[in-house]
């Protein structure tokens, strides 16, 4: 029976020894690992850029619309002051005192041997500058706005020439604030009041006559 002999035998056994080595397996096991963990690593850092650039872009966009209600608030505030504004002249132009409107309501006042000799229309204003808010004791005061006081008061001057003087002095006092348009815009307690009363005698006309003075006094109005 012949004998065979490897030669190589030792030769592929050490190479087997090293093919089947622990520590080379654990190498590639390592690197395989470090591979692993540095995709992991790169795509956690492509996730955290994309995250920064979203980021980026919200807080572009909150930025946008902080700025875009803040110009809103101050379009607002505006528009209420131009509201106000607009209020207050309107309420002035339907309110405002008319002579016009005094002079038709005379003029259906008429009592007989009563004449009126003078008209005056006195208009005051005081002004009241606004108050700024404050902080009293940690508590907001709110400020006020500035205000202007209307007065009005119409003083009619008269005369009554009638047969016995001073009789038709109080009905035209009661003409006067009977009419509607007295009755809607003067005071309720003492429209119409009777400040002056004097007997006076005429040589040239050979006869007496009473001049007298009638106040209108309108309520104060705030605008």
């Amino acid at each position: 029976m012949p004998i065979r002999l490897n030669l190589l035998a030792e030769a592929q056994a050490a190479e087997e020894m090293r093919r089947r080595d622990p520590v080379k397996r654990a190498i590639w096991v390592a690197a395989l690992l470090i591979c692993l963990v540095l995709v992991w690593s790169s795509s956690l850092q492509l996730k955290a850029m994309l995250a920064r650039n979203q980021l980026g872009r919200i807080e572009a966009s909150i930025n946008a619309r902080t700025n875009e209600y803040q110009q809103i608030v101050n379009n607002q505030k505006e528009l209420a002051d131009v509201k106000q504004k607009l209020g207050a002249l309107s309420q002035l132009a339907t309110n405002r005192f008319l002579n016009g409107n005094l002079l038709n309501a005379l003029q259906d006042t008429s009592v007989d041997h009563v004449q009126l000799v003078r008209l005056r229309a006195q208009q005051t204003y005081t002004f009241i500058e606004e108050t700024k808010p404050r902080t009293n004791n940690n508590r907001l005061v709110p400020g006020k706005p500035a205000t202007v006081t209307e007065r009005i008061l119409v003083t009619l001057d008269g005369s009554d020439t009638s047969p016995n003087p001073g009789d038709q002095v109080d009905k035209y006092k009661e003409a006067v604030a009977a009419h509607p348009y007295f009755q809607t815009l003067l005071e309720r307690t003492n429209p119409v009041t009777l400040k002056q009363f004097t007997l006076q005698s005429s040589p040239e006309a050979g006869k007496a006559n009473v001049l007298f003075s009638l106040e209108c006094r309108y309520p104060e109005v705030v605008r």
